[in-house]
């Protein structure tokens, strides 16, 4: 890795609100921040003895390299974006779902491809392996459901659609054990690893690991943005070319309602976008998701972690921006390569800062798939039905998703045809059903909610059997006390509170 230059550019601009001597000050320390950070790489490159192993290794930390150099630079010249001219996008920029024609052409079916990304640990609902292994429905997995419905999608309409599944170094092995099951499906899977970085010592400037084998929580995978590049390196763009793809569906792998859709594909084909963007209209529940904006005439994706603090809450308001990122992209492949073959990407950097378990403040520095959405011609945004997006991220998620809310139909989620209105009801789950062992424990059996409206459960609460819940039904368990429902029985508008009171709402 001797080869790495210092980029010239690195604190060399001047800003204008600041004094020259606190430009030189952050330029010499950019500088030096710098050359410190490539001999560390280059000595964590030089541990590592197996050629091949060494060329992979150091190709990744030179990825590494040029993002740490480009947030040096953009942290010197204290880049912050100006929220003056932050607008809208114009309507021809974000087409509605229900204006695009319904066709099915299995012509374009047989160019396109499938990749979830699937780096997900599922740690925040307390699980230790891959996210995309949780038993979501019918005992079926998130793969399973994923595997199904492209194998009904192939026999269906004769076609080789394959999926590829993007892992990171915390699911990889996980992952490929899993999908030996799926030997004989109608479905050709390949998985490739993501990139995965050195966090950065928050004080030093200087990365954790002290050798290419140290310990995992001294790495990170660098966010869905890396899609690009590992699809580069692994080659796998290479081979969909080659084998005559030229579309590839992107979602993350906890998101339920991330079908294959046909209208969607159809558009892509006819309008010769390269790149769209599943948005879907903004909820009081999804005031952290990333937006579309129009910066400069450009159409560009504006994530929570790049608004000035002063406006994270006019990017929270559902007035300002009303509709939010799903993550569910389409990308044209040839028009992928072209721009990684040329200028390459530069997406937003992401400063994630996390606290290992033995105290020490790092960061991470990642980057959103989304935000590609600015390097491709003719990219929009479609306004998709929240159908389109159902992630699971949380056991109150969980708990909608196993319900009788939903039934399965080929891998896809169908809602219940005798649940009188369109929306699903609101479901909070308190602290006591965190994690996915307690949730497990806490209900003996999913209750019947076809009619319920809102359901807030706090405290030590247990469900029976059979338990029905209809209407606006909540439940809270004060302090040292247990609350037990009881098999059968039905809450229809109530309020069940410490002592066992049931009050009607």
């Amino acid at each position: 890795m001797s080869n790495l230059t210092i980029p010239q550019s690195v604190g060399g601009r001047t800003p204008r609100t600041r004094g020259v001597s606190a430009m030189h000050f952050k330029s010499a320390t950019t500088g030096v921040a710098t050359k410190t950070m490539r001999n560390e790489l280059n000595r964590l490159v030089n541990t590592v003895s197996d050629s091949a192993t060494k060329k992979a290794f150091d190709t990744e930390m030179q990825s590494f390299f040029y993002l740490f150099t480009r947030y040096l630079a953009e942290r010197a010249q204290s880049h912050e974006l100006d929220w003056d001219r932050i607008k809208s996008p114009s309507a021809d920029k974000v087409v509605p779902y229900d204006q695009l024609p319904d066709i099915t052409d299995p012509k374009s079916l047989n160019k396109l491809a499938v990749l979830k990304v699937n780096g997900g640990l599922g740690t925040s609902m307390g699980m230790t392996g891959a996210k995309s292994a949780l038993e979501v429905k019918n005992d079926m997995t998130f793969l399973d459901l994923t595997v199904r419905q492209i194998e009904h999608l192939n026999t269906t309409h004769r076609v080789d659609v394959p999926l590829i599944l993007m892992t990171s170094f915390n699911t990889h092995e996980d992952t490929l054990r899993i999908i030996k099951k799926y030997a004989n499906q109608q479905v050709r899977i390949t998985t490739f690893n993501q990139s995965r970085y050195p966090r950065i010592n928050k004080e030093t400037l200087l990365p954790c690991p002290k050798t290419a084998e140290d310990d995992k929580g001294k790495w990170y995978p660098p966010g869905h943005g890396d899609l690009y590049n590992a699809l580069v390196h692994s080659g796998v763009l290479d081979q969909l070319l080659a084998e005559g793809k030229e579309y590839l569906f992107v979602s993350n792998s906890d998101n339920l309602g991330a079908v294959v859709d046909h209208k969607i594909l159809h558009h892509m084909v006819t309008s010769g976008a390269e790149f769209i963007m599943e948005v879907t209209d903004k909820t009081k529940a999804d005031v952290k998701g990333g937006t579309l904006i129009d910066y400069d005439g450009s159409i560009q994706l504006l994530e929570i972690a790049q608004v000035p603090s002063e406006h994270v809450e006019d990017f929270k308001s559902v007035r300002k921006f009303k509709i939010f990122n799903t993550n569910n992209l389409w990308i044209n492949l040839k028009a992928l390569k072209r721009i990684m073959e040329s200028d390459g990407m530069e997406l937003e950097i992401i400063v994630n800062p996390k606290v290992t378990d033995d105290g020490q403040q790092v960061i991470q520095l990642e980057t959103a798939a989304g935000a590609a959405i600015k390097h491709f011609k003719s990219a929009h945004g479609i306004n998709v039905p929240r159908s389109r997006f159902l992630p699971v991220k949380s056991c109150s998620d969980l708990l909608l998703i196993k319900s009788d809310i939903y039934s399965l139909a080929h891998g896809e989620l169908v809602i219940n045809e005798n649940r009188l209105f369109g929306t699903t009801p609101v479901i909070k789950l308190g602290d006591h059903f965190k994690k996915i062992a307690q949730f497990q424990k806490r209900f003996k059996k999913i209750p019947k909610i076809i009619e319920l409206d809102h359901l807030t459960v706090t405290g030590d609460v247990y469900f029976g059997r059979n338990v029905t819940l209809r209407g606006t039904v909540i439940v809270v368990a004060n302090e040292g006390q247990r609350i037990d429902i009881p098999d059968g029985c039905v809450l229809e508008n109530r309020l069940l509170s410490g002592n066992l009171t049931m009050t009607e709402l």
